[in-house]
Parts: C-alpha cells; structure tokens; sequence
C-alpha cells in the first residue's frame, strides 16, 4: 500500500501528537504542520511560569524543538496560516507571512486549530477603540500574548495589575505576577475562586492567595476598562456583589475568562459543529467531512462519565491527537473517553478534581442519585513531623455505590496529583467507592498511612450513605447473630 500524505493544520499538542504518531507508525509517510506562528510544540500551559521568571528563557517552553520535529522526517511550515479546505479535491489552502500562497495536497487531513481566548462584552476590549497590549490590556493563549506581556512589563514597568477571571490560567497568572513584585487585584463573576471545584474548597484557595498578598473580588463584575486620563495608567469599572459600582486604578490588565474552540476554518468547508460550537467528532475522531479529523481543544470531547461535552485540556488533546495520526494513516483505534482530570498549583497550595461534582452527576441524565462527603485525612503519619490534611471530597451514587468523581485540596507537598489520579484510575475502570479501600496502594510513614488518604474518603463516603447497606451485607451472612 503506497504511503499516504497527511496534513496537520496547528504546531500545538493535538497537531503535533497525531504528526508524530503517523510518522511513528509509517516512516514512509509524507506528513506536513501547518504553523500559523514560529513556535510548533511550545507548552502553553507553561506560559505562567515564565512570566514569573521560574523558567528563564522562552525557548525552554518547548517541548520539541523545530530540528527535533524536523529530524522526525515531517515537514513543519511555520508562519503559515491554513486559509481554506476544499474537501472535494483534498487539497489545503495556505498563504505564509512573506504572502506566498499555495496549496497542499493531502489523502488525509488533521484539523488541530485548537481554542483562542474568549473575550467578554467589557467596554474597552470590544469594538474598533478596543484596548490591546499596547495600553497595557493582554488577553492569553499564544506565546505572542507572552511576548506582548513581556513587553508590557519592560515598557510599563507595572507596580499594580488586575487579573479578570479565577480559572486556572487566572490563578497561575496571579502567582506569576505577584512573584515578580506587582500587586495583584483579582476579579471573578462567580461567587468563588476556581469555580470548577466546590465553594468550599475554593475558598481555600482565596484563603492562600489572600496569605500571598493578592487582593480578591469574587461576585464581582467588571464593565469597563479605559485608559486613565493624563497618564499611562488603567481604570478597571466594576459592580461588587452589593451592588455598588467601583473604580480601580492599575497599570496592567489581564483578562483570562476562559476559551472558545477555533472552527472556522473546519466550519466553512462544511464540517458539522456540536457542543460549545466545538468540531462534532466520534470516538475515531473522524469529523463529518470525507478524510478529515479533528483533535485537540476544537473538537468535542467524549467524556467517560457524561457523553459528548467540550473540555479543553493538554492531556486530551494530546490523546486525540495520537489517535488521529494513526487512524489518518488507516487505522482504527478509539478515544477511551476524558474525565476532566485536572490540577492546578497556587502558591503552595494545589487544588485538583476528576469526574463529576453533585450537580453535574445530577444532571447528566443517567438515573444517579448523587452526593458528596468531605473529609480532611492528613497526607501522611501524624507522627511523622510535617504532616497536612487534605480536604477531599467524594462524590458517588447513593444508589449503586458507583464513583463519580473527587476532589480535593492540600499543601503543595501533600502528593495531591498522585491522588487525584489514583480516583482517576478507579473512575476509568467503573469502581465502585467502596472498592477503592481494596486498593493495594504504598506505605511509609513520612509518606502515607496504611489507609491512604484517598482511602479514608472514600471509607467516610461509604459510612455516610452506604453503612445501612454494609451491615445488610453482614446480618445476611451465614452465622451472623440475628
């Protein structure tokens, strides 16, 4: 069989994963990236920790450089910007920076344009008199937006910013900025930080930015943002959760509210789109158009737990890029499914989930009778000088004992990912809460309990909504006293 050509549109995870696979699996194929900026294979999620100055250079943030991808034997053309697809004769369109146009050939294509940042209706970030880097205004998702940032710290020389959003990227940003000196203002609609985890547990995470010196303002929405008249500084407009409108004067400004899947180019040629507008793909990752997949944060996500929903997540796009690659050159592996498995370090606290949360099981439409339980074990021996607790909380059916999802918050030290991945395994494989305490995990005790942490949730879960069941099983036991 004749090796195939493949295309990949995006130098991101999805692009890059399904380009190495395909070159992994037939060293004969011709696969081609299609970069629209300079930087293939550079980790976005790292961006905060080279604003702060953790990672010193730039370049570092590269998972592969330009001559690892090259010495792969695919073609990477960067600065080039993917313009059209004309599905019927199998041909891409492009046009790279210098103006050249051209068109490539391919026998299967891999769309990877993956997510751009979403801008909210604010005055002062939409329209033709919007603000941009120049005035100190940065949205971030590219390492361009890095560059602009960068740039805005040397021209500015900012002592104040105000962050807008409490995600992830907005945390991690606040860190960045605080561990370069500037004061941070925090600002989020929600009525708590990370609001992908439980109130309760977010307010942990305020507790730790407050203790590092960042000023926070939940329930908060900001309207407005103009340039201060007669200097270089910013006037951020809000309205607090009493209702009163305020004015905040600051030197930089940094939105990150989320992000919306990139379609575009996949919609026009007449792609089918699905949830959040996001490419509709099957497990195959094979998009409604003839030879064309989609991978990566601008296609829909199979959840294990949920069905078809859109999450955008590195890991993910990472795996469907993989799968990409390889079904493009004739393969037939599947997409397992996500879980939404994520964590995210601020200060020295981190903060994890995976799964469900109640209101999420709730309305998934499956027939769960969902609820929670919270508890605080601590992370190793108590004798054991240093020990922390971990507020968890653990969601199952009250109904089957199924897991449905964890979450949890503890000290930097505290192994918090390795835990959230031991609930995320166990989701992966359709255990039972119960069944986590029959897991064979490590001991020592600087570093763990004979019953782990995750362990001890998952046993208080079960005694909350599960011991009339448990003592059932006994008294029905053959010489069980009655």
């Amino acid at each position: 069989m004749a090796s195939k050509r493949i295309v990949a549109i995006g130098g991101s995870d999805a692009g890059i994963s399904a380009a190495l696979r395909a070159r992994e699996l037939d060293p004969d194929s011709e696969v081609t990236v299609v970069v629209a900026d300079a930087y293939p294979n550079f980790s976005i999620c790292g961006i905060p920790y080279y604003v702060s100055g953790e990672v010193e250079h730039w370049s570092d943030l590269a998972h592969r450089t330009l001559d690892d991808l090259k010495a792969t034997g695919m073609q990477v053309r960067t600065d080039t910007l993917a313009t059209a697809i004309d599905v019927a004769s199998r041909r891409l369109m492009v046009r790279s920076a210098d103006g050249w146009i051209g068109e490539l050939p391919y026998d299967a294509l891999i769309v990877g344009t993956g997510a751009v940042s979403a801008r909210p209706p604010i005055e002062g970030l939409t329209g033709s008199e919007a603000l941009g880097p120049q005035e100190g205004v940065h949205l971030l998702h590219s390492m361009g937006d890095t560059f602009a940032v960068m740039q805005s710290f040397a021209a500015r020389a900012p002592k104040a910013a105000v962050v807008v959003g409490a995600g992830y990227i907005g945390l991690e940003m606040a860190e960045a900025l605080t561990t370069r000196g500037i004061h941070v203002t925090q600002i989020e609609a929600l009525p708590e930080v990370l609001p992908t985890v439980d109130a309760e547990l977010g307010a942990l995470v305020r507790a730790e930015l407050t203790a590092n010196g960042v000023e926070v303002l939940t329930g908060t929405q900001v309207s407005a943002i103009n340039r201060a008249p007669g200097n270089n500084q910013l006037l951020v407009q809000a309205t607090g959760p009493d209702g009163k409108t305020f004015t905040q004067v600051t030197d930089l400004v940094l939105v990150v509210v989320g992000v919306r899947p990139d379609t575009a180019l996949a919609a026009d040629a007449g792609a089918k789109l699905g949830v959040k507008g996001a490419i509709e793909v099957d497990e195959y990752m094979r998009t409604s158009l003839p030879d064309v997949y989609a991978a990566g944060d601008c296609a829909v996500t199979h959840h294990r737990l949920l069905g078809k929903t859109w999450l955008p997540l590195g890991t993910t796009a990472h795996k469907q890029g993989r799968i990409a690659g390889e079904n493009a050159l004739g393969g037939h592996r599947w997409f397992a499914g996500s879980l939404g498995t994520q964590v995210v370090k601020v200060f020295d606290l981190v903060a994890a989930r995976t799964g469900l949360r109640d209101h999420e099981a709730q309305t998934a439409g499956r027939g769960w009778t969902p609820a929670a339980t919270a508890s605080r074990p601590d992370d190793h021996k108590a004798y054991y000088p240093g020990a922390t607790p971990i507020s968890i909380r653990v969601t199952g059916d009250t109904e089957s004992g199924l897991l449905l999802g964890a979450q949890l918050v503890g000290r930097r030290g505290a192994e918090i990912s390795k835990r959230v991945d031991t609930y995320a395994t166990a989701l992966f494989h359709g255990m039972d809460v119960d069944g986590i305490s029959e897991l064979d995990l490590s001991y020592t005790p600087p570093l763990g309990s004979p019953w782990d942490a995750v362990q001890v949730a998952a046993q208080a879960w079960m005694n909350e909504h599960h011991l009339d069941v448990q003592r059932r099983m006994v008294a029905d036991l053959p010489g069980s006293p009655t």
